[in-house]
C-alpha cells in the first residue's frame, strides 16, 4: 500500500495551487494523508477527487466549511497498521511522550502544524510523523512532503520529498 503524507497546504494564501509533483504523488498512491491547514474547501475538494482514499483533519486556520467536513483526529488502520492524524501535537520538547500518552492505540500518528519535517519514534514504538508543508518552507530550507509504503504491519520506504522553489 502506497501513502502520501502531506499536511499545511494554506491555499490559497501560501500558494496559489498545489505543486505539479504532489499531485502527480496523489494521483499514485493508495491513501493520501492531510493532517489539517487547508484553508480552502476547494483543495478538500481536489484532493477527494483525486485520492483513492483520503484521510484528513481539519487544523488551527480551517474555518467552519472544512470542520463541518473534517474530524478533529482521524483513524485508520492501514496495511495492519494502526494511523491516527491529527494537526497538533505541541511543543516539540516531550512530543514523543505526551504523543503516547496521548494516543496509546496507535502504531503511526501523523501530524502537521509546525510545517517542520519530523520522524521520531514514542517510547511504545509509535512513529510520529510530520511531512512538512509543500507550500509554505517557513524556516526549512525547502516545501516537502513524504511518502511511504506499508506491508503486512510493517511501515518502510519512508522518504521525505523536497519540492523545487517556486516560480
Amino acid at each position: 500500500m502506497q501513502l502520501l503524507l502531506t499536511s499545511d497546504t494554506h491555499l490559497p494564501t501560501r500558494a496559489k495551487r498545489l505543486p505539479e509533483a504532489l499531485l502527480a504523488g496523489v494521483d499514485e498512491a493508495d491513501v493520501v494523508i492531510h493532517a489539517g491547514d487547508w484553508t480552502d474547501e476547494a483543495t478538500l475538494d481536489l484532493l477527494e477527487s483525486r485520492a483513492r482514499r483520503l484521510i484528513g483533519v481539519y487544523g488551527n486556520n480551517d474555518g467552519p466549511g472544512l470542520r463541518r467536513r473534517l474530524p478533529e483526529v482521524a483513524r485508520a488502520e492501514l496495511g495492519r497498521l494502526r494511523f491516527g492524524v491529527v494537526h497538533e501535537t505541541g511543543a516539540a520538547v516531550g512530543r514523543e511522550r505526551r504523543c503516547a500518552r496521548c494516543f496509546p492505540d496507535l502504531d503511526v500518528l501523523v501530524f502537521g502544524h509546525s510545517h517542520i519535517p519530523w520522524d521520531s519514534t514514542a517510547p511504545g514504538g509509535m512513529r510520529l510523523l510530520n511531512p512538512g508543508s509543500p507550500t509554505d518552507r517557513r524556516r526549512q530550507p525547502f516545501c516537502t512532503y513524504m511518502t511511504a509504503s506499508v506491508t503486512d504491519g510493517v511501515l518502510h520506504d519512508l522518504a521525505l520529498h523536497r519540492l523545487p522553489p517556486r516560480s
